[in-house]
């Protein structure tokens, strides 16, 4: 699927990341630092930040086959290069998402038997999660700002200066 209605794919998918990568990685960390939250969003927000790591190389796909049937283009090649780290922060969020989850699970005894997996009492491990988590979700959202502004100046910059 590189076209919908005649339009590249691309410029579609990549508004789903540009809202749902962010979505994960301000979760990531609300769920992180906030047991209220973590009660009630750590699920879903794992299930989201999955399906982010799901789109990004769908995405990214699209957008190498747009890339191809372009002129050659400095700013586009930019963007290429600083799309490709997408699914670095998507699999980092995830990753998180999936043990702040985890480890509400352990701690909340919802488990048959209680089990000691990512030691969900320590409070030092939860601190180190916790730092981590919002260190990542900060990176996420840099990273995904990073590539909407290089994507929308490849864009935009001939529009812009009257090309």
């Amino acid at each position: 699927m590189q076209t919908v209605n005649g339009l590249p794919a691309h410029v579609l998918l990549v508004h789903a990341i540009v809202v749902l990568l962010p979505l994960a990685a301000v979760l990531l960390a609300l769920t992180a630092i906030w047991p209220a939250a973590r009660r009630r969003l750590a699920g879903p927000n794992a299930i989201l930040a999955l399906l982010v790591v799901v789109l990004v190389p769908i995405t990214t796909s699209a957008g190498e086959w747009l890339e191809h049937r372009l002129a050659p283009n400095a700013l586009i090649s930019r963007h290429a290069e600083l799309g490709d780290t997408a699914i670095y922060a998507a699999v980092a969020v995830a990753v998180l998402a999936l043990i702040v989850w985890w480890r509400n699970r352990e701690a909340s005894g919802r488990t048959p038997a209680k089990r000691p997996y990512l030691a969900p009492s320590s409070g030092v491990v939860s601190t180190v999660v916790t730092v981590i988590a919002v260190v990542v979700a900060g990176v996420a959202v840099y990273d995904v700002v990073r590539i909407g502004d290089s994507g929308a100046k490849a864009s935009w910059s001939d529009w812009a200066t009257g090309s």
